[in-house]
């Protein structure tokens, strides 16, 4: 199974890719992204948010036709992107993507990002995806990577600590071993040079950022 969050950011629209004749999937309505799927016909698996951007008729339709709505106060220690994202993994999928959660306001987008890092250890492949970029966090570890057509650029920042032994094979620019400092660009704006690469380290945490132009 692959749950899908609508979060309530711009509107990049990728959600409309996904194969909504599977079975397999769910989507998730996140404050006002509830109301994105609503005006494109879709009626998500659950919405969570406190909806006071909603009209009383917006609300009432989406009551009357989700599943599992959860409704929260504006204020709370957890976002509701958060509070959707705790949902979504006790569900236990194959992986979650989180749509609409990028742009405009950089403090929700760090936050977006910060989500990442804090269920690193969850089990469960987490990815941001937008128009122009899928994001997610690897720990320490071998990791193999594919050349995709839709994302050229790869790069790799290290997050919370320094990356130790970095190593990257399959690269346009491969590196053996190599002591990966918070802040450094060194890694950015990477590509493919075979189908299959691999990004293996020692210590530390990785954010891996896949882009087109």
């Amino acid at each position: 199974m692959i749950i899908h969050l609508i979060g309530a950011g711009p509107n990049t629209k990728t959600f409309m890719n996904i194969n909504r004749s599977d079975t397999d999937c769910l989507l998730v309505g996140v404050d006002n992204g509830a109301k994105y799927l609503m005006d494109e016909g879709i009626v998500p698996e659950a919405i969570f948010g406190d909806f006071d951007s909603l009209s009383e008729n917006d609300l009432a339709e989406l009551k009357n036709n989700v599943h599992h709505v959860f409704i929260y106060p504006p204020e709370k220690d957890e976002t509701d992107l958060e509070l959707a994202l705790q949902w979504a993994i006790s569900k236990q999928p194959d992986k979650i993507y989180m749509h609409c959660v990028t742009g405009k306001r950089l403090d929700h987008e760090f936050g977006s990002i910060a989500l990442l890092i804090k269920f690193l250890d969850c089990n469960i492949p987490l990815y941001i995806i937008d128009e122009h970029n899928e994001l997610y966090i690897i720990g320490a570890g071998d990791h193999q990577i594919s050349k995709q057509t839709h994302f050229k650029y790869i790069s790799f920042f290290s997050i919370g600590t320094d990356i130790k032994d970095l190593t990257l094979k399959g690269f346009k620019y491969p590196l053996n071993n190599h002591h990966l400092q918070i802040g450094s660009s060194l890694c950015v704006s990477n590509e493919l040079a075979e189908n299959e690469g691999s990004i293996s380290f020692s210590s530390g945490i990785a954010l891996v950022i896949r882009s087109k132009d």
